[in-house]
């Protein structure tokens, strides 16, 4: 009895120790102590804080694990920001964090996170990462190998550096090491309101810095993106980025080309539609970035028209999100590409074809050529298609009909709004937008009025139609003399 009770305590103690190694199994750096920050110094609103994200952080706790909220939520916290989202780290590992909650889901390849889910809030949780040896560490070469192979592997970069699978487990302090920036590496714990600095985040917050973490190149090419994020962060917070940092970006931009289409463009919108579009898309040309994640804008920066189109859809997008209004990814891509399709359009009309078919040809070259960098999805595309089929119909307005069908198109106020601001940028004289503003506004006089100065007159159709039949002229003759009264 005794024996077996002593077995039963050995088994227990080697349990436990594999435990902790299991927890830090590629460790290659003795533990580094974070400073620590108390509220009186970081003086963090506790009213800015998700109860949810305290729920998840008290029960894992309780349950033993250690529990912080992380990342960006710091970051805007401790600059009295209410944070959109809240992530908690964790040294739990996933199947032992799902287990804890009854709506809690692992998701991810790249990175294994669980989704920690509060109705239609939802706790990002995530495992501390351990820093890896090189020996640890698979690379592969030129060939794509297959994600059930990659799935098998704890951790694997390319050739370029880009890590393509992360699911090590180590400490916190290897943990904040991992992190990008040193404002996204602060660890917030809620029940001693203490806030944890590894790497002198509080102080480059204090002094409004973006600064990368480590080797600033290979950080980079471990994950291109970080490029494009510290851009939106120094916009969004107007921070200025680190001369270290920046050096190395306009020589790896073009690693940006090795990220798949869906996150590049997730990351696209994150940008966009941080309420800094306008200083965010001017960092990215002082930089050189621009050029690989919408390289056709090029084109559209070099026409003075196109530039202050785009810039105003910028201004009038950030000036929405501050209002609190809608915002629409499909209206904002639509404007950057604008004056693309409209100069192909050009083209294309030169030839002597009909406009709304060459058109649609002119959309679909410029969607082509943009989605083969941006995967953009197709319901936008569908939505982009329309705004741009509608300003030759806007434009048009012949007939007494039209005008009063449009109103009742779905599209019909992103396509009016689109016409405004080719208004505003001089690409179309003032008075067409001004047209529909009347017309929308009027009572059914002032609409009956606009009609009749828009109708087209029927003597004109009725010598079109007489004129092929009388002195034996071709149609060809009556097509050319006719075409100048085609309108668009």
């Amino acid at each position: 009895m005794a024996n077996s009770r002593i077995v039963h305590v050995i088994r227990k103690f080697i349990k436990k120790l594999l435990s902790k190694r299991d927890n830090a199994p590629n460790s290659i750096m003795p533990e580094n102590a974070p400073i620590i920050i108390k509220k009186i110094v970081h003086n963090i609103n506790p009213t800015l804080l998700s109860k949810n994200a305290i729920q998840v952080i008290d029960t894992l706790q309780q349950a033993g694990y250690k529990a912080f909220v992380v990342g960006g939520a710091v970051r805007d916290l401790l600059l009295g920001i209410q944070p959109k989202d809240f992530d908690v780290a964790t040294n739990a590992h996933p199947e032992q964090v799902k287990r804890l909650f009854r709506r809690a889901h692992i998701i991810g390849r790249r990175f294994q996170i669980v989704h920690v889910r509060f109705g239609s809030e939802i706790i990002e949780t995530s495992t501390f990462r351990a820093m890896i040896n090189i020996e640890n560490s698979k690379q592969i070469g030129t060939c794509r190998s297959k994600r059930s192979e990659l799935d098998r592997k704890t951790h694997v970069t390319d050739e370029s550096g880009r890590v393509l699978r992360d699911n090590v487990w180590g400490r916190q302090d290897e943990d904040a090491a991992r992190r990008d920036f040193t404002v996204n590496a602060m660890y917030y714990d809620p029940s001693t309101q203490t806030v944890h600095d590894y790497h002198g985040g509080w102080q480059d917050i204090q002094s409004r810095v973006m600064r990368i973490i480590g080797d600033p190149a290979t950080r980079f090419r471990e994950d291109p993106v970080r490029m494009l994020r510290i851009v939106r962060f120094a916009a969004k917070l107007n921070f200025s980025i680190d001369e270290t940092t920046q050096a190395p970006i306009r020589q790896l931009a073009p690693l940006i080309d090795n990220v798949p289409g869906a996150r590049l463009f997730d990351e696209i919108l994150k940008l966009l539609f941080s309420g800094h579009a306008l200083n965010c898309v001017q960092k990215l040309r002082q930089q050189g970035l621009h050029h690989t994640i919408l390289p056709l804008l090029d084109v559209v920066f070099e026409q003075p028209l196109g530039e202050k189109f785009v810039m105003l859809s910028l201004a009038n997008t950030d000036q929405r999100i501050r209002e609190g209004k809608s915002v629409s990814p499909s209206f904002l891509f639509a404007a950057l590409l604008w004056h693309l399709v409209l100069e192909k359009w050009k083209i294309y009309q030169r030839t002597g074809q009909y406009p709304i078919p060459t058109l649609y040809l002119a959309m679909n070259d410029v969607l082509n050529s943009q989605t083969s960098q941006l995967a953009i999805q197709r319901r936008f595309i569908s939505d982009m298609k329309e705004i741009w089929g509608l300003q030759a119909r806007l434009d048009k307005r012949v007939g007494r009909r039209t005008p009063l069908r449009l109103l009742k198109h779905p599209r019909f106020r992103a396509g009016y709004d689109f016409l405004l601001l080719r208004c505003e940028s001089g690409e179309i004289p003032a008075d067409e937008g001004q047209w529909w503003t009347d017309f929308i506004n009027g009572d059914p006089s002032t609409r009956e009025k606009l009609l009749s100065q828009r109708k087209v007159p029927t003597a004109n159709k009725r010598r079109r139609h007489s004129s092929r039949k009388s002195n034996g002229r071709s149609n060809e003759t009556v097509t050319s003399e006719n075409s100048g009264n085609r309108v668009l």
